[in-house]
């Protein structure tokens, strides 16, 4: 479930030309910015898997006390479902943020305007897959 290697870029109808930070809604944090904040706070360390569950507790509420009583059990009913991989997520669908891949499969994040995301696009040692985002709608032929 993981990426090695990769960089997802913005999504080719993403609204925005650099990196936003998801709006705080008052019933809680939304996934855009849970995922948002765990991964500007903490570059390398998340794998797209480890991301998944740690969004997942914290926006369901979960307490630490039950993660650790009961951890492997959210874990497996959690991954019983299929989840989307982070080329869905809004961040780079619509928040113009691009995802970095180390070899490890660690995840970091960039705005579209940063030197690293235009280097990361560049690829010029050709080490990186470049995947974009999943497009926000449907393309209108012609458009």
């Amino acid at each position: 479930m993981n990426y090695y290697s990769t960089f997802i870029t913005a999504a080719p109808d993403c609204p925005v030309d650099e990196g936003v930070i998801p709006p705080a809604k008052q019933g809680g944090p939304t996934k855009p910015r849970i995922e948002y904040e765990l991964l500007s706070a903490h570059p390398y360390t998340f794998t797209q898997e480890e991301l998944i569950y740690e969004v997942h507790v914290r926006h369901k509420g979960i307490s630490e006390e039950e993660r650790e009583s009961r951890g492997d059990e959210i874990r497996e009913a959690l991954f019983q479902k299929p989840q989307p991989c982070l080329r869905a997520s809004m961040l780079p669908k619509k928040y113009g943020w691009g995802l970095h891949f180390d070899t490890d499969g660690k995840i970091a994040l960039y705005g579209k305007e940063s030197p690293e995301y235009q280097r990361f696009l560049e690829n010029k040692d050709g080490s990186l897959k470049l995947l974009p985002a999943m497009r926000n709608g449907k393309a209108r032929p012609g458009v």
